[in-house]
């Protein structure tokens, strides 16, 4: 390192922290530091759309592969939580998917009294952040760091999907973000060039050669250093040892929804009763710190068809892995350049319903039990459908005082039984949609068919369903009693340190959770640059 002290030390290289180090460092005055437990993005399987089937089903490199806690709704399953590692965070591992939830997601926080925070507030930040490659208008931005495009070559099963959607009776919506956020279509993504456009080579990429920027990976934070009641730098862990990095100005906390109230919990800020329970000393008493974890709710329909337009994992698969990399590596395009979930859309599952409360990522491909369970030589698709705002909340605790461990996950999936009649509504117009006349080519065969009884359907979709990976709300924004920060993300009772993530969310989005995040990271570097130093 050139410096032990700096102006910012920023924890986590992910989706927000990558977009507030190369923002803040892009300020002259600003000493900035990074710190990211995880490795540079320079590998083929987080540059390669398609590599995301390797890297997502299990524990390695980029990602950490956390699990819940037994979950009662579930059946006592063990849900699944993959997480980015390296610089660019989930944004390493996710499906690249483009969509910033409903306009009154945003104004329900503001209603909330999260001053600066409603749709109208917001959208200049998404605008900021993006270069559409569709053209810039009311809703997009052009010549942002983050390059938004249409898939370059979707396969046609998902073109298929759309248009069954709209022989059911939906609305065809080609822009999520737009005017509207009601129908079906194709995604947006994150890619540029057909290659994935993580916030690592969006944002850090660009900002590396600045001299004031300093990166330091495979460092692990360990705990916030406290002179009183104010932060003042990061006890870290490297390969030759621990040391700690000082912030004359902010340490700013970008770990994600799990481990950034990990973190404050190792830290002595947090709930008296659980640090207490694990001697850890008490710096700060934040009851909500790891309260109001929410998290969209899943179930997935699969579908075998003989269709081989359609990825299966075979023989004949296999052998043209070869010509689809070169095909990727040379002109990126064609098979490797899919996110898999290429098509989707936003429903209502009763019409006296405001705003969608369902949302569908369609699949090229047999995906069950996170890609983790194998069909060697079927051919299929799949159909997920989620909860956009489950009544279910959760909670995030430590395993115990040693930073090395990891959290106690537990969001409470199907704990309201509102949320499982919102996931059967939802299968049932999967299915409606799956038996149009657009998917008659494929000869769909359901995998899983529908049960006879309602109780049965239930007992299916419990014993089935999991996230889909948008952990949001453990650090919320707010002025109560469980509030951790306010609405400058600044942490309630501390002095010289904020939360920058998906954890002060106060609600969940009706949405993929990627673009918001690094919205809040655009909005948050103005917080900072405005003299609004904790």
């Amino acid at each position: 390192m050139n410096a032990i002290e700096f102006d910012y030390v920023i924890v986590g290289a992910g989706s927000a922290g990558s977009v507030l180090a190369a923002r803040l460092a892009g300020h002259e005055d600003a000493q900035v530091c990074l710190i990211e437990s995880g490795s540079p993005d320079d590998s083929f399987l987080v540059n390669c759309p398609a590599a995301l089937a390797a890297v997502v089903p299990r524990r390695g490199k980029y990602n950490w592969a956390f699990e819940t806690t037994p979950q009662s709704g579930l059946l006592g399953r063990r849900g699944y939580q993959p997480r980015g590692r390296g610089l660019g965070g989930s944004s390493l591992i996710n499906a690249m998917i483009y969509t910033r939830g409903h306009r009154s997601d945003y104004d329900d926080w503001a209603a909330l009294g999260n001053r600066g925070w409603g749709y109208d507030d917001v959208l200049s930040y998404f605008i900021r952040a993006e270069n559409y490659e569709g053209g810039g208008d009311a809703w997009h931005g052009t010549g942002g760091p983050l390059n938004v495009a249409s898939l370059r070559d979707p396969n046609p099963a998902a073109k298929a999907f759309v248009a069954a959607a709209q022989q059911a009776g939906y609305a065809r919506n080609d822009d999520f973000n737009g005017a509207t956020q009601e129908g079906f279509g194709l995604y947006h993504v994150t890619q540029r060039g057909g290659n994935r456009h993580s916030t690592g080579k969006a944002y850090l990429r660009p900002a590396m050669s600045c001299s004031n920027l300093t990166v330091q990976t495979n460092t692990r934070a360990l705990k916030v250093v406290m002179d009183g009641r104010r932060a003042v730098g990061v006890h870290c862990r490297g390969a030759s040892g621990d040391f700690t990095i000082r912030s004359r100005r902010e340490v700013i906390i970008c770990a994600g929804a799990f481990q950034t109230p990990q973190l404050l919990m190792l830290s002595g800020i947090g709930p008296v009763e659980e640090l207490r329970r694990h001697g850890i000393e008490i710096r700060v008493g934040l009851e909500g710190v790891g309260r109001n974890l929410q998290d969209h709710i899943d179930y997935i329909a699969l579908y075998q068809t003989h269709d081989n337009s359609v990825f299966g994992v075979t023989l004949r698969q296999a052998l043209r892995l070869p010509r689809m990399a070169r095909e990727w590596r040379r002109d990126g395009r064609g098979a490797l350049t899919t996110n898999f979930s290429e098509a989707g859309g936003f429903a209502r599952t009763r019409k006296d319903l405001e705003r969608p409360d369902i949302q569908f990522h369609f699949l090229v491909g047999i995906s069950d039990d996170h890609g983790r369970h194998r069909y060697p030589g079927r051919y299929g698709v799949s159909c997920h459908v989620c909860v956009l705002r489950p009544k279910s909340v959760g909670r995030l605790t430590l395993a115990g005082a040693d930073p090395m461990l990891p959290p106690v996950i537990d969001p409470n999936f199907l704990g309201a039984q509102e949320d499982v009649q919102t996931l059967i509504d939802g299968y049932r117009i999967t299915q409606t949609i799956m038996g149009q006349p657009a998917f008659a080519r494929y000869a769909l065969r359901d995998m899983h068919p529908v049960p006879n009884s309602e109780a049965a359907l239930e007992k299916q979709i419990r014993s089935r369903a999991d996230s889909i990976y948008h952990p949001i709300g453990t650090c919320r924004m707010g002025s109560d009693a469980f509030a951790v920060v306010d609405d400058n993300l600044r942490v309630h009772g501390v002095a010289g340190l904020r939360v920058v993530d998906a954890s002060v969310m106060p609600t969940l989005i009706g949405g993929n959770t990627n673009a918001p995040t690094i919205m809040i990271a655009e909005k948050a570097v103005d917080l900072i640059r405005q003299g609004d130093i904790a």
